[in-house]
């Protein structure tokens, strides 16, 4: 089967995926979590008041949203108010309509009956999905002329399309504003709407559309619908992935500033541009460092409208792309930051739509109730090292210990042991490159004590055997010099190696050369789920390996080329015990600067000629440069990878090609069993 989404599938309400972890949950009296996350279990059904509300639920918006106007100081929602959990359609409208703020928090799917219904949600709330778990299936929110202080983030919300693309007869929107200012629209993923996906009609104003994913659909972002100029809008961060029209269309706005926003019109599938960002009538339009991929008339303005460019990149695009005009200085309004348009496509691959790292105030407040020993390199902190705060964590401690690295290059190998579990280590800087662990050891690098040669799995920069770690806003490196040491035998060099269950890896980068990234277990008939998450892992040769059950998702994979300059090498070798899942790279890309066709998605590692082993690598729903080969999966050490299991499931891109015996590919049916849930078996990583 083709891996592109055609519109026909669409059509007959296919099985949908939800980004990030899906909890495959159809029915609210089936949901069942943890105390700690402030949800009821199965049978309870009443909205929980406990004070569950992500740790996001206190933010406010930046942008225009943030700008003091209409009696308004910014956007904040519902943060004064109570926290309430919902499950169902009563609850949600019940607390969504009410007069007072509150902080309403969707866990599970919630289907809307009847479909397209569009709840009505009053001034002073917050609306946030738990983790990924909420989603809003075949209606959608209704903000009327008036409603103020508004926030919807973290939601997928999906599914009122009614089968006719080019739909005059349902007006069925994800999120729909009439009249409305001070609305935050962030890191929600909306997809297959009868109408559109947003809609800021009628004067609404104070509005930032942010962080989130917007994807197939025809009429996806409109905005105006009036001849007053007034509206203020920023758009930016958002991924708008085959979309026809609409992308958006703005219609007499006094202030539209859109940034690093990224357009991108998928070759191959039946839905096509017919136009990506439009200024009509009085609008002027700030338009800067976005990314264009494929489009057809990538920008267009009316005689009467402004735009004003800068720095926008524009890739394998055709038609109308135009400017002129005098618009005006977001920064007279507000304070940004723009990122590299060249980044922006990996950024929001990696980070629009919601995301599981959004943890609960109870998680949150029992993080900031849990240990915290600060590693600073410069003597600021507690350790100067951070082997020597681990050191500091009591064997068997029985509850979270968060190291808190300062900005710095920390030199060292650390090692988690196995009786040390619930450690997280936490970067501290405005970037993840700020705090960086490296060290250099290969596995040909002799022991100091002459005790041999640390071998592939010691030659690990970090090393966790410890349960329930995580790692979050650092580097982990290993930087090996192959090129000076090319008569060693033994260049496996491994940058974090993890042997335990329970981990969870977000917003982290792990670099290195060849075994970059060892995702083992304690033992063969030990379990070790990791979920890696909105990350970047470079390599070259088997860099993601092992033997755990390992889910790689809305993250980065970078190819780089060995040391000679010469482009060639493999993804993925897992070494899975049978009956086991294995490597599983989903809603991600791969890519970087090597020669095209020069790299296999993975090969079968069957460590020792262990013939027992099935080693097993899925590659779904993700970007793949020209990078790849046409024939992605290879043998390895005398065993033929069609004895193992390998596939691919709706990749797009260069390097993506049709099923065949050297392809294979999963069929729906298959793919329904293989998502990220069913990886991970019942945990649902937290940040903490």
């Amino acid at each position: 089967m083709s891996e592109h989404r055609s519109k026909a599938r669409h059509r007959r309400g296919r099985k949908v995926l939800a980004a990030g972890i899906p909890l495959a949950v159809t029915a609210a009296g089936a949901l069942v979590y943890g105390a700690d996350l402030g949800v009821l279990g199965s049978g309870a059904r009443q909205a929980s008041a406990a004070t569950a509300a992500p740790a996001w639920a206190t933010a406010t918006a930046d942008g225009f949203a943030s700008v003091h106007a209409l009696g308004q100081n910014g956007t904040y929602g519902g943060r004064d108010g109570r926290t309430v959990t919902v499950r169902t359609q009563a609850e949600l409208e019940k607390y969504a309509t009410a007069a007072e703020p509150y902080v309403i928090v969707v866990a599970g799917t919630i289907t809307v009956n009847p479909v397209g219904k569009e709840i009505k949600v009053a001034s002073d709330k917050t609306i946030v999905g738990q983790g990924t778990s909420g989603h809003i299936v075949g209606g959608g929110f209704f903000l009327g002329r008036g409603v103020h202080n508004v926030i919807i983030r973290n939601l997928t919300i999906r599914d009122s399309y009614q089968g006719v693309w080019n739909d005059k007869d349902h007006d069925f929107d994800a999120i729909q504003m009439d009249g409305a200012h001070h609305v935050w629209i962030d890191h929600n993923d909306l997809r297959r709407m009868a109408d559109g996906l947003i809609d800021v009609r009628k004067d609404s104003s104070y509005v930032t559309v942010s962080w989130n994913r917007l994807s197939d659909n025809n009429k996806t972002f409109g905005i105006g619908w009036t001849e007053n100029v007034t509206t203020d809008i920023t758009i930016h961060h958002n991924w708008f992935r085959d979309t026809e029209q609409r992308n958006p269309s703005t219609d007499n706005a006094a202030h539209a500033h859109l940034y690093n926003n990224f357009l991108e019109d998928v070759p191959g599938t039946d839905i096509n541009s017919s136009y990506g960002n439009y200024a009509r009538g009085g609008t002027r339009m700030v338009l800067e460092n976005s990314y264009f991929q494929g489009m057809r008339n990538p920008v267009v303005k009316d005689a009467t409208a402004a735009v004003v460019q800068r720095g926008n990149v524009f890739s394998g695009t055709s038609g109308r792309n135009e400017s002129g005009g005098t618009a005006f200085d977001p920064k007279t309004y507000y304070a940004y930051t723009l990122d590299r348009a060249a980044d922006v496509p990996s950024l929001l691959r990696s980070q629009a739509g919601p995301r599981t790292s959004i943890g609960t105030t109870a998680a949150t407040a029992k993080a900031a109730a849990a240990t915290t020993l600060t590693v600073a390199k410069d003597g600021t902190g507690r350790y100067r090292t951070v082997q020597a705060a681990v050191n500091a964590v009591p064997a068997n401690n029985a509850s979270r210990v968060v190291i808190s690295v300062k900005p710095g290059t920390y030199r060292e190998t650390v090692r988690i042991p196995s009786d040390k579990p619930h450690i997280t280590l936490q970067g501290t800087g405005g970037s993840r490159k700020d705090t960086v662990i490296v060290f250099g050891n290969a596995a040909g690098t002799p022991k100091p004590d002459g005790s041999g040669t640390y071998g592939t799995s010691g030659s690990a920069t970090v090393a966790v055997e410890a349960d329930d770690f995580q790692a979050r806003n650092l580097t982990i490196s290993n930087d090996f010099d192959e090129r000076a040491n090319r008569s060693l035998s033994g260049h496996q060099a491994v940058a974090l190696r993890t042997a335990a269950d329970k981990v969870l890896l977000d917003g982290v980068i792990v670099e290195g050369d060849q075994d970059t990234l060892l995702l083992d277990t304690a033992a063969k008939d030990e379990p070790g789920r990791v979920y890696v998450t909105g990350s970047y892992v470079t390599g070259n040769v088997d860099f993601v390996f092992g033997r755990a059950t390992a889910v790689i998702d809305r993250s980065v994979i970078t190819l780089k080329k060995r040391w000679d300059g010469t482009s060639a090498g493999y993804v993925t070798a897992p070494s899975t015990p049978a009956g086991r899942k294995g490597i599983l790279i989903a809603n991600s890309a791969v890519n970087g600067d090597v020669s095209d066709r020069s790299f296999f998605l993975g090969r079968p590692w069957h460590a020792g000629g262990d013939a027992s082993l099935d080693p097993q690598t899925t590659v779904r729903n993700t970007t793949l440069s020209a990078a790849i080969r046409t024939t992605p999966w290879t043998d390895m050490g005398g065993f033929s990878w069609k004895g193992d299991r390998f596939a691919e499931y709706r990749n797009t891109g260069p390097g993506a090609g049709a099923a065949s015996s050297d392809r294979p590919h999963l069929t729906d049916a298959r793919a329904a069993d293989q998502e990220v849930a069913d990886w991970l078996g019942g945990w649902t990583p937290t940040a903490s």
